[in-house]
């Protein structure tokens, strides 16, 4: 499966109209493209920030649908973004899809690794990582996403509701330590977000 994630920043005061936008059109767009399989839509409504990812079948997938749509969503984005930035990732672990409802959340943890880890890191993830992470309460889904040439990626969990998310933070962060001892890698950043939409198929 691959990725391709949109994050968006802009001002705070437009961000609803878009979000909105985005959660009743995006996935219609999305649906008829060849090789889709799923969208998701995260929000930071305090800060003005907007992340998508939507979810295929193959590369060849997700650059065929981006010349089809590239237009529409500068279109779909731009009363409210002053920047826009565009990537595609190998999804290289993943758990099967939650139904989650109104007001779930979603912390993202991006990071750099040397290439040549990038086998060891999915492989700590995949079997020491990601064990801890779903026994924390409140868990409901995740997923590794990966650029292995260009040594960067992310990992995103989402958790029940907010409530939840702000409870796991101390416990996820012993998980990721173990994983960044192991597997060499440099954290970027963390980030968390409102669930508003997630499906994949």
């Amino acid at each position: 499966m691959y990725v391709r994630t949109i994050y968006a920043i802009g001002d705070p005061a437009k961000i609803d109209a878009c979000v909105d936008e985005l959660r009743e059109e995006a996935p219609r767009a999305l649906a008829g493209q060849p090789g889709y399989r799923g969208f998701a839509l995260f929000a930071d409504r305090e800060l003005g920030k907007i992340l998508t990812g939507s979810w295929w079948e193959s590369e060849e997938a997700v650059r065929n649908s981006d010349e089809q749509l590239k237009e529409r969503r500068a279109t779909m984005l731009a009363p409210f973004a002053d920047t826009v930035t565009v990537d595609s990732w190998e999804a290289a672990v993943f758990t099967p899809t939650a139904q989650v409802g109104p007001g779930a959340g979603f912390r993202l943890t991006r990071f750099e690794i040397d290439p040549s880890d990038a086998d060891l890191l999915v492989e700590t993830f995949r079997s020491a990582t990601l064990p801890k992470v779903q026994a924390i309460a409140g868990f409901e889904t995740a997923a590794m996403l990966l650029d292995r040439a260009g040594g960067r990626g992310s990992v995103g969990v989402i958790y029940t509701d907010q409530a939840a998310l702000a409870a796991s933070r101390g416990k996820q962060s012993a998980a990721r330590s173990e994983a960044v001892a192991k597997a060499r890698v440099s954290i970027r950043s963390i980030e968390e977000f409102e669930v508003v939409t997630l499906e994949r198929r």
